[in-house]
């Protein structure tokens, strides 16, 4: 399950490359804000390097390839990716596109014999979830989501706290999730992004009350709210919140926003409570823990050996190596995709859905 215990965390730790092994090689696939972030953590990594760059933009290609030092035989554009089959530099392709093209080039990776890491959302329906895990099933090739938060040192720190019980019995999470998004980009168009807010920043909440929970919802219903007079909201969503009841009775409140900045989630239970605010940043999580009808105290969070960036890559290299399923692997990304599809269902429907 999504966070099964001890197994879970020393999973996300990473680092198990051994002295005599080269670090496996990476093809980042899309080389924008988030693709170039990417890039910058692979010095860290242990087990991992950058060998190859995809992109349709030639200077972007020049120019990263020169500031990383990725031969030009190892710079590939969308039409010639295909060769990267060739390629003995290349182990693992990470998907770093508009969610509705992650299918296709996890496909097209997965053929050319290479393992797969793709950004999340994992696809824009559920079908090509299907799709991708069945493609790289059939070439015996690992999936995984880039989920960089399950790897980062407070999500981690936070799992351990409730499986060891330091909260008492769970009862509920509350995870919140959004930014007030700028107009004229790729998320807002509902054919590129398959979704709006849920799909970008939702699927975080989602994520989080799945991993802290440890648990499958069972049930799940969801108020849209968006302001269809804004230009930014002609094709996609912008607020949903969303409910999730699990197995053990746990209730999860989840908001999802493109009109608002929030980034922080909640667990209380029996005898104590957790906050992390922010809670999935790219830095600077703070992690407080007591009595919730208290103010919290303040909680260190204990360092991980690599920061949730390098973690993550190695983590694959790692289970590409050691043959082990990723923590993060493409049927966890299936599972989220089925409930966003629920979640939408259930705002539309203005009903609860019975999973």
């Amino acid at each position: 399950m999504v966070g099964a215990g001890a197994t879970a965390t020393a999973l996300m730790t990473g680092g198990l490359r051994r002295a005599d092994e080269r670090p496996l090689g990476y093809a980042v696939v899309g080389l924008g804000g988030y693709g170039e972030r990417i890039m910058s953590h692979f010095a860290s990594c242990r087990s991992s390097r950058l060998t190859a760059l995809v992109s349709g933009t030639p200077e972007k290609l020049e120019r990263f390839g020169a500031m990383y030092g990725v031969p030009e035989r190892s710079r590939y554009s969308y039409e010639t990716f295909d060769t990267i089959r060739d390629n003995p530099d290349v182990d693992i392709v990470y998907v770093i596109l508009p969610n509705n093209m992650h299918a296709e080039y996890t496909i097209r990776a997965a053929q050319a014999g290479k393992h797969v890491m793709c950004e999340k959302p994992m696809a824009t329906n559920v079908a090509d979830a299907e799709a991708m895990i069945a493609a790289c099933r059939a070439a015996d090739r690992k999936l995984m989501i880039g989920y960089r938060s399950r790897f980062e040192a407070g999500n981690i720190e936070a799992v351990r706290m409730i499986r060891d019980g330091a909260l008492g019995k769970l009862s509920v999470v509350t995870a919140e999730h959004g930014f007030n998004a700028g107009p004229n980009q790729w998320r807002l168009n509902k054919a590129m992004a398959g979704g709006g807010s849920l799909a970008d920043m939702g699927i975080y909440s989602l994520q989080a009350a799945r991993y802290l929970t440890g648990e499958e919802p069972i049930a799940v219903s969801a108020m849209e709210s968006t302001d269809k007079s804004d230009p930014r909201f002609a094709e996609v969503e912008d607020r949903i919140n969303f409910q999730l009841k699990f197995p053990s009775g746990v209730i999860a409140d989840c908001v999802s926003a493109y009109t608002a900045n929030y980034n922080r989630y909640r667990a209380v239970g029996s005898e104590n409570g957790l906050d992390l605010e922010p809670a999935t940043a790219y830095a600077g999580q703070t992690m407080r823990v007591g009595n919730p009808w208290a103010p919290l105290e303040p909680h260190a969070i204990p360092p991980q050996p690599l920061n949730q960036f390098a973690g993550m890559l190695d983590h694959l290299s790692d289970c590409v190596r050691s043959g082990a399923e990723p923590l993060v692997s493409g049927e966890e990304g299936l599972r989220d995709m089925k409930l966003i599809e629920a979640i939408y269902r259930a705002a539309r429907e203005q009903r609860t859905i019975q999973l």
